[in-house]
C-alpha cells in the first residue's frame, strides 16, 4: 500500500492508482510514474505487510521542471564520465534497466551538447550504445540519450545526460609520485618559531581509483593525536597537459615547536590504486647564530649606514664642507706672496656690467668676506701707459676674475687684453689662477680662442640673477671656494674689535 504526502502539507493519503489515464501505476513494490509532473514531488511511503510483518518505508520525490530549449538540467547537475584519451570507448545510456519489458526493442537517440549525431566519424552506434573507436579531446561535452520505446499501445521516453571529460591514457598511469618532502634533506627549525612541513604528491589519472594522501606523527594520523597544536590543510592542483592528473599538496603547520616537536617522526603516505608510497621528513632544531656574527654584522651595518650619511651629506653641503675646512684648516694665502690684490676684477665696459662689478661684486667681496680687489678703472692713476699698469695690476693679484659676457668678447677692448696677460702669466709663471663667471651667455661661435681655451680647462660659476644676489647662495659659495684662503685677522677700532674672516664679518663690541 503506497501512501502520499504533498510537499508543505502533512496529511497523509493513500494513493489511487486507477485513475483513467493510468499515469501512475503499481507493479508489486514499484510505483511508477508515466509521466511525473511537478505536482508529484512530495514524499511517499510504502506500507508492506503480512500475518507476521509489517514495514513502512518513506520515499521523497522532488520533480523539476524541464528547461525551456535545452535538453539539460540547469538544476540538477549531470553525472560525469571519464574516458582515457587514444582508446576505445563505450558509453552506455544510464539507468534505462527494468523501464521497458525484456522483449522489447527501444530506439536510442544520442545528442552532444543537445544536438542530434548524425556524423559518427570515429564513434559508432552499437544497439543502445555509443562506441568510441579513439577518444579524442573533440568529443568531451555534455551527451544525451533518448530511449524510446512503446508500452500497453503508448509511445514513452527516457532522457539521461551525463557529462563526458577526457583524461590521459591508462598507458600513463602508475603509482602515486612524491615531490615533497625529501628524506635526505634535513630541515631546521628554531625552538620556539613556527614549522610547516609540505607534503606534495603527483597522481596520474588511474579508472577507478582514489588519490590518497596524509601526513603521521610517530605513527598517528591527524584525527588520533591529542596535540591541538597540529593542523593540517590540503590544495589539488589539476594537471592541463595530461587531463585527469592532479598534484595534492597536504601542509602540516605546528607554531611555536618545543625541543620534543622536533623529536617526532614526520612522515607522509600516498596512495592510488596502483601502489603506495612513503617518505619521512627528517628535521632538527636550528643552530643559533654565533655571537661573533652578530656583533660583526651589526658593526658592519652602522659602518655602512655612516657612509652612506656622509656620502649624502657629502653630495648635499659639499660646499659648506670645503669652506669650513678651508676656515679652520686651510694655509693662508697671503702671507709672503708678495701680492697686494686679492682679486684682479676684468669685465666689459658697459653700464650694465660696471653696475654689477662695482656694487654687487664689490659689495659682497670686499664688504662681506673681505677681500682686496683691483678694479683698473677706480684703481690706476691718470696718465699711465694702459697696457703696462694692467700688466702691473695682475702681476699684483692672486687671481684674475673674468666677467664673461656677449660684450666680453669684443677684439681690441682692455677686457681682452686683461685676459690675454691673464692667461700668459699663467702659462708662464703660473703664479696667479683664472675664474670664469658668466654674467650672460654668450653663442659658442663668437667666443674668441683665448675665452674657448679658459672655458675648456676651468669650470663656469653661472650667476642666476635674483637667485644669486642674497651673500649665503650657491654662487656666492662657489666663488668664495675658488677664491684665495685668509685667515681670521683683526682690526682695532675705536671701542670695538672687528673679526674679520674668509666667510663673513663679525663685529663684537665692548672687548
Amino acid at each position: 500500500m503506497w501512501y502520499f504526502t504533498a510537499q508543505g502539507k502533512d496529511l497523509e493519503e493513500p494513493i489511487n492508482i486507477r485513475l483513467p489515464d493510468n499515469r501512475i501505476s503499481k507493479d508489486k513494490d514499484i510505483l511508477w510514474f508515466r509521466p511525473a509532473l511537478l505536482n508529484d514531488t512530495g514524499n511517499y511511503t510504502c506500507m508492506l505487510r503480512n500475518t507476521t510483518f509489517c514495514s513502512k518505508v518513506a520515499f521523497p520525490l522532488e520533480v523539476f521542471r524541464k528547461d525551456q530549449n535545452s535538453c539539460i538540467s540547469t538544476v540538477k547537475a549531470s553525472e560525469e564520465k571519464f574516458l582515457p584519451l587514444e582508446e576505445r570507448s563505450i558509453l552506455t545510456c544510464p539507468d534505462t534497466q527494468g523501464y521497458f519489458p525484456a522483449n522489447i526493442t527501444p530506439t536510442v537517440r544520442w545528442y552532444m551538447n543537445c544536438e542530434l549525431i548524425k556524423d559518427f566519424y570515429a564513434r559508432e552506434l552499437q544497439g543502445p550504445n555509443l562506441l568510441f573507436l579513439t577518444m579524442t579531446l573533440h568529443f568531451q561535452g555534455n551527451y544525451t540519450c533518448i530511449v524510446t520505446y512503446e508500452d500497453s499501445g503508448r509511445i514513452y521516453n527516457l532522457t539521461r545526460s551525463m557529462r563526458i571529460k577526457a583524461v590521459a591514457s591508462s598507458r600513463y598511469a602508475k603509482p602515486p609520485v612524491m615531490q615533497s618532502p625529501n628524506d635526505k634533506v634535513i630541515l631546521e627549525f628554531a625552538v620556539g618559531g613556527d614549522m610547516t612541513l609540505l607534503c606534495k604528491v603527483y597522481f596520474s589519472y588511474v579508472q577507478n581509483s582514489s588519490n590518497e594522501i596524509w601526513w603521521t606523527i610517530n605513527g598517528k594520523k591527524k584525527e588520533d593525536l591529542t596535540d591541538t597544536k597540529v593542523n593540517i590543510s590540503k590544495s589539488v592542483e589539476l594537471d592541463e597537459v595530461n587531463p585527469g592528473a592532479e598534484t595534492i599538496t597536504e601542509k602540516l603547520y605546528i607554531k611555536n615547536i618545543t625541543p620534543d616537536d622536533l623529536k617526532h617522526n614526520y612522515t607522509c603516505s600516498a596512495k592510488n590504486r596502483l601502489g603506495s608510497f612513503t617518505r619521512q621528513a627528517p628535521v632538527k632544531e636550528k643552530a643559533g647564530t654565533p655571537r661573533y656574527i652578530t656583533e660583526l654584522a651589526c658593526g658592519l651595518g652602522a659602518t655602512l649606514f655612516l657612509v652612506i650619511c656622509f656620502i649624502v651629506v657629502y653630495h648635499v653641503y659639499w660646499l659648506e664642507l670645503v669652506l669650513f675646512y678651508r676656515a679652520h684648516f686651510g694655509t693662508d694665502e697671503t702671507i709672503g706672496d708678495g701680492k697686494e690684490y686679492d682679486v684682479y676684477v676684468s669685465y666689459a665696459r658697459n653700464a650694465e656690467e660696471e653696475e654689477f662689478v662695482l656694487v654687487t661684486l664689490r659689495g659682497v667681496l670686499e664688504n662681506e668676506f673681505g677681500y682686496k680687489l683691483c678694479i683698473f678703472d677706480r684703481d690706476s692713476l691718470p696718465g699711465g701707459i694702459i697696457t703696462d699698469e694692467t700688466l702691473s695690476f695682475i702681476k699684483k693679484s692672486r687671481r684674475l676674475l673674468v666677467v664673461i659676457s656677449p660684450s666680453y668678447v669684443c677684439q681690441g677692448t682692455q677686457a681682452l687684453l686683461e685676459l690675454k696677460a691673464g692667461l700668459e702669466n699663467m702659462a708662464s709663471q703660473g703664479n696667479i689662477r683664472l675664474i670664469l663667471v658668466q654674467y650672460k651667455a654668450i653663442k659658442n661661435k663668437k667666443k674668441v680662442k683665448e675665452l674657448k681655451l679658459a672655458q675648456s680647462v676651468l669650470s663656469v660659476i653661472k650667476w642666476k640673477g635674483e637667485k644669486s644676489k642674497h651673500p649665503g647662495s650657491r654662487f656666492w659659495k662657489e666663488l668664495h671656494v675658488v677664491l684665495p684662503v685668509k685667515k681670521t685677522f683683526f682690526t682695532k677700532n675705536t671701542g670695538s674689535f672687528q673679526m674679520v674672516t674668509q666667510n663673513s664679518s663679525f663685529t663684537t663690541e665692548g672687548l
